[in-house]
C-alpha cells in the first residue's frame, strides 16, 4: 500500500497562453486539482503516493486514470460515477496574478461521502494529505475528510493539511472554523501567507506561525515569493526564496507540499525537506500549468546545489 495518501478532487485545467499573431487566446489543456498536484509533486519526487476521490466515467476521468498511472500513482482508492462529471476549471492570467474559474458543482468528487472512505487504506498508509479545498466542495466531501482524519489519527499515521482557501467555494467564517478545526486534529500545518491574513486576521507571518502553533506542532508558512518559514513549538526558521524566471505559479503551494511530505517520508528533519520544497516549488512557477512543470528530484537538486555556490 501506498505511503501518502491524497485526498480530494482532481480537475482537468485550461490554462490561458499568450495570445498568437493573429489575437486569438488559447488555453492549454492540462490536470489540477490541489491534492492531485501534491501527489504528482510526491511521486515524482520519489514517495509511494495513493489518490482518494472520485471522478467521473468521462474523458476528463479518464484522462486522470491516464495521467496517475505515468505518475506510478496508485488508484485503488479512486471511485468511478457514471452519474456525475470530473470537474474543470480555467487558469487567466493578469499582471497582478492567476485568476480561476471553476466548474464543478455536482462533480463526482462533491458527491464524495463519508461511508466511502477507504478506511484500510488510510490505515496502512503513513501520512494522509487533506486540504481546505478538499472540504470546501461539499458538505458530504468536508465529513468524510474529518472521518478520513479521524481514522489516519486512530492508526498512527500522520495528518498534513494545506488550508488552500478558496472564497467561491464557502464564506471565510465556515471556512475558517472547518479549516482550524481540521487543523488542530493534523501534525504539519501548510497555510499560506496570503490564506491565513484571511482566515486569522493576521499579516505579520511570526503571529501567524504563532497561531497555527496553538494548533498543529509543525506549520510550513508558504510565503510567495518571500519563501518559507518551517516553525516548530521549539523554534523557526525562514528558507529564502530562489531566483527564477517565473511565469505560472498555479500549482506553486501543492508543488511544495508534496516534495515537502516526499522528503519527509524518506527521513530528512522538516528545515531539510522544507529547503527541498522549497526549490521544487520554486521550479514548478517556470512553465504554464499546475503539474507539467513540477519538478523532479534531479532539478531541484540542481537548483539547490547552484544555490549553495552561488
Amino acid at each position: 500500500m501506498p505511503d501518502l495518501l491524497c485526498m480530494g478532487e482532481p480537475m482537468l485545467e485550461f490554462n490561458q497562453q499568450k495570445p498568437g499573431t493573429d489575437g486569438r487566446v488559447l488555453y492549454l489543456e492540462g490536470h489540477g486539482g490541489d491534492t492531485s498536484n501534491a501527489a504528482i509533486a510526491a511521486a515524482r519526487s520519489g514517495a509511494s503516493v495513493g489518490y482518494v476521490t472520485a471522478i467521473g466515467q468521462d474523458g476528463p476521468g479518464e484522462s486522470f486514470m491516464a495521467l496517475w498511472a505515468r505518475e506510478g500513482i496508485d488508484t485503488e482508492t479512486v471511485i468511478r460515477r457514471a452519474d456525475a462529471p470530473t470537474g474543470i476549471y480555467f487558469v487567466t492570467h493578469e499582471a497582478r496574478g492567476h485568476n480561476f474559474t471553476f466548474y464543478r458543482t455536482g462533480s463526482a468528487a462533491a458527491r464524495y461521502r463519508p461511508e466511502e472512505v477507504p478506511e484500510g487504506a488510510i490505515r496502512a498508509a503513513r501520512v494522509l494529505h487533506v486540504s481546505g479545498i478538499s472540504q470546501a466542495i461539499s458538505d458530504s466531501a468536508c465529513d468524510a475528510v474529518f472521518r478520513a482524519i479521524a481514522v489516519a489519527r486512530d492508526a498512527g499515521a500522520r495528518v498534513s493539511y494545506d488550508t488552500n482557501l478558496r472564497l467561491r467555494l464557502w464564506p471565510a467564517a465556515r471556512a475558517a472554523a472547518v479549516i482550524h478545526a481540521a487543523i488542530g486534529m493534523a501534525d504539519i500545518a501548510l497555510p499560506s501567507l496570503d490564506d491565513a491574513t484571511v482566515l486569522t486576521g493576521l499579516s505579520d507571518p511570526d503571529r501567524v506561525a504563532d497561531f497555527y502553533l496553538r494548533l498543529c506542532p509543525l506549520v510550513l508558512l508558504k510565503c510567495g515569493a518571500a519563501g518559507c518559514i518551517v516553525a516548530t513549538r521549539d523554534g523557526r526558521t525562514r528558507i529564502a526564496p530562489h531566483a527564477v524566471a517565473a511565469v505560472d505559479a498555479t500549482g506553486a503551494g501543492d508543488a511544495f507540499a508534496g516534495a515537502f511530505l516526499a522528503r519527509t517520508l524518506a527521513g530528512d528533519e522538516p528545515i531539510m525537506a522544507a529547503r527541498y520544497a522549497n526549490a521544487a516549488a520554486a521550479l514548478s512557477t517556470t512553465g504554464y500549468g499546475a503539474v507539467a512543470p513540477i519538478p523532479r528530484v534531479a532539478a531541484v537538486r540542481a537548483l539547490l546545489s547552484q544555490a549553495r555556490d552561488s
